[in-house]
């Protein structure tokens, strides 16, 4: 964890320190559950909690000094070293720019509507092998987030991997200043949040902020397979990477089998070839590879190292975690879910080899507006393209998909509609058998995982 001078983030957020700057700053935090010894507290201001009602726990807990707004009053840190800023949330963003550009590392951002953690977390994993590296903390990838996952840097790092995400239009642009990046990746473009962008070629604009930020000698990297390329392409003034798992790019997938998880790639300006095994299945992880693959080869990465690391990429939880249950097989993708990785991950499943049947339960995809309905229908249609012993839907959501599914044809009595995540549980355990595998998907605000620890609790 780094350690910080006061006089740096006083100058930083153009704040004042009251009555005295501490010693020193080991470490910044926002939450008091977990703040550690010497960090410097930022008391936000959120839609539920005040910040500035735990400052008190905050010093209590060992935080070298605190940041507040200057207007108010803070009687429980009156003794206590004080940086009064305007709003703690913007200096919170000035301070993480100020550190960003003190340590200059080179800066890659990464954005999309699928996909985001996994490619940071593989081009990290793949780039940390050649120089010293930070990225992202979990899937910390908005103005809180965002700050704080650089501020976590330390100071020797060279290279920089940083999701940016967004829900609303306008968010990516404050972004990409304290972020700064001179080189870019949009993984794919689809109705994520498109309850508040109104379409996809909305969304495809507001990523299109990242690239427009990049400098005339930076870099972009985007997927030729995705929907708005050609917005994203019209959008970049600096050189461009595509990489493709279908038609001609600079790093296009040449042959790939989905059993033995195993891709060959082609790299077009030196006419290389490539194979590597992937760690995690699927044809969208396969692009998620390219991506790292690209920009690793951007940096001078040799062929063996790039394919050691990418082999010993470990997804993140319940990015497709596998854990077997008695005698049951479960593959927990329940972080979230969008109509393009909801139909990736029930592709990738049904084209994996498995001792016994098939099971699919799926939740609701959220924040889809007026396009709820026809999304959720659509998924149910694809759902029927393959021959599954059952699927499980919870909440009104999972009906639509349920509709969807039997309408293009799949056998009603292997469909079962549930109100609630515990009710899911049960239907699956009066109709599963030994052997069988479960694939769990939906949106983070399902808590679609609950299955899972049922599961593990009745097991």
């Amino acid at each position: 964890m780094p350690v910080f001078s006061a006089s740096d983030m006083a100058e930083w957020s153009g704040g004042t320190w009251a009555p005295a700057p501490p010693a020193n700053i080991d470490g910044v935090s926002n939450d008091t559950r977990t703040i550690g010894v010497g960090n410097l507290y930022f008391a936000l201001c959120g839609n539920r909690l005040d910040g500035h009602d735990f400052v008190a726990e905050a010093f209590r807990k060992g935080a070298s000094a605190a940041v507040v707004n200057a207007e108010r009053k803070i009687p429980a840190g009156k003794d206590k070293p004080l940086l009064q800023v305007g709003d703690t949330t913007t200096a919170l963003g000035d301070i993480a720019g100020g550190y960003r550009l003190q340590i200059a590392p080179e800066m890659i951002a990464v954005t999309g509507s699928a996909g985001k953690s996994t490619v940071k977390e593989m081009t990290a994993q793949v780039l940390s092998a050649a120089m010293p590296a930070a990225c992202t903390k979990g899937n910390w990838n908005n103005n809180i987030g965002l700050p704080l996952s650089i501020l976590a840097m330390e100071k020797s790092t060279r290279i920089g991997i940083f999701e940016v995400g967004v829900n609303h239009p306008g968010e990516l642009a404050p972004l990409c200043r304290i972020l700064k990046p001179t080189w870019g990746i949009v993984t794919n473009i689809g109705p994520v949040h498109v309850e508040f962008f109104g379409s996809i070629e909305a969304i495809a604009e507001e990523k299109a902020t990242l690239l427009r930020s990049l400098p005339a000698n930076g870099t972009a990297v985007l997927n030729r397979d995705s929907d708005c390329f050609e917005i994203l392409h019209a959008a970049t003034a600096c050189r461009i990477i595509t990489i493709s798992t279908r038609q001609d790019a600079d790093y296009a997938c040449i042959s790939r089998d989905s059993t033995k998880q195993q891709a060959t790639i082609e790299e077009k300006a030196g006419g290389d070839r490539f194979a590597f095994r992937t760690s995690v299945p699927g044809e969208h992880n396969v692009s998620n590879a390219l991506f790292a693959i690209a920009v690793a080869r951007g940096h001078g990465m040799a062929w063996d190292r790039i394919r050691d690391a990418i082999e010993q990429y470990a997804a993140l939880p319940m990015r497709w975690q596998r854990e077997t249950i008695g005698d049951l097989r479960i593959v927990n993708d329940a972080y979230n879910a969008n109509p393009l990785s909801m139909r990736a991950a029930i592709q990738t499943f049904a084209d994996e080899q498995t001792q016994g049947g098939k099971w699919l339960i799926l939740g609701g995809m959220l924040e889809l507006g007026d396009s709820e309905r026809r999304e959720h229908l659509a998924v149910g249609k694809f759902v029927a393209r393959t021959a599954w012993k059952g699927m499980i839907v919870v909440g009104s959501l999972g009906k639509l998909i349920a509709e969807g599914a039997e309408g293009a044809g799949l056998d009603k009595s292997r469909i079962f509609c549930c109100e609630t995540n515990d009710a899911a549980t049960s239907a699956l355990l009066k109709n599963v058998a030994a052997g069988d595998s479960i694939l769990l998907k939906a949106s983070r605000g399902i808590h679609l995982e609950e299955v899972f620890g049922e599961l593990k609790e009745r097991a």
